[in-house]
């Protein structure tokens, strides 16, 4: 029996098993829907998820109950091993790009249009930029008669190209916390793009200085190459 309210802000937890769910149906479907270990280990997975979590069996079990209650999740027998299955976007009412971009949002955390449409390769190809955007746009401005925003925008973080969205389905988000915690990462990257600059132009000028002294002996250079 479905509660009246299946759009109720999720648990960190919750989010992380409805997610991994959404994501092995993509990207692994032979294996979907999966067992309780298998979502196990796509819920503790060390890389593709923001945070990292470690979770008990017992608190993916009371997750699985608690969706499935909510109508979020299914769960069949069949072979040696009960099976779960996630219906988000009968729930939510979203086309499958908007459940692929929120999926993923609540695997890897705040991300950038750009970020998330590298990271929904092996989930969905979109064309462009653009219709990633209009896709978080869409969400962003999602009527209250359907359940409201499903994401926000951040504002842009000192040094960044970009201004990075995040999900709502866990409630609330306190933007000033998240661009406090992003700090960090986002000096690491433009110190980052400063070195590969730096490499580059010494490069170019090793380049340069080979090709003079080749020429200086009649020699093929690296621009003949």
């Amino acid at each position: 029996m479905i509660p009246s309210d299946p759009q109720g802000a999720l648990t960190p937890v919750q989010a992380r098993v409805l997610a991994t769910l959404m994501e092995k149906a993509r990207t692994v479907p032979d294996t979907y829907p999966m067992t309780l270990n298998a979502l196990l280990g796509g819920c503790n997975q060390k890389t593709s998820r923001e945070p990292v979590m470690n979770l008990a069996e017992a608190e993916v079990v009371l997750a699985l109950e608690e969706l499935r209650e909510r109508g979020l999740v299914t769960e069949s027998s069949g072979g040696r091993a009960a099976r779960f299955g996630h219906q988000f976007q009968k729930v939510y009412g979203v086309p499958e790009q908007s459940a692929v971009l929120l999926g993923l949002l609540m695997l890897r955390g705040p991300q950038t249009a750009g970020e998330l449409r590298l990271n929904a390769e092996r989930w969905y190809r979109f064309a462009d930029i653009s219709s990633v955007d209009a896709f978080l746009d869409e969400l962003r401005e999602r009527a209250e008669e359907k359940g409201g925003p499903l994401v926000a925008q951040l504002p842009r973080a000192p040094g960044a190209r970009e201004s990075r969205w995040t999900h709502l389905l866990c409630g609330p988000v306190d933007a000033d916390s998240l661009l406090t915690a992003a700090g960090p990462a986002i000096a690491a990257s433009a110190d980052l793009a400063l070195r590969v600059a730096a490499l580059e132009a010494e490069v170019l000028g090793l380049r340069e200085c080979l090709q003079r002294v080749c020429t200086e002996l009649g020699l093929p250079g690296p621009a003949d190459a």
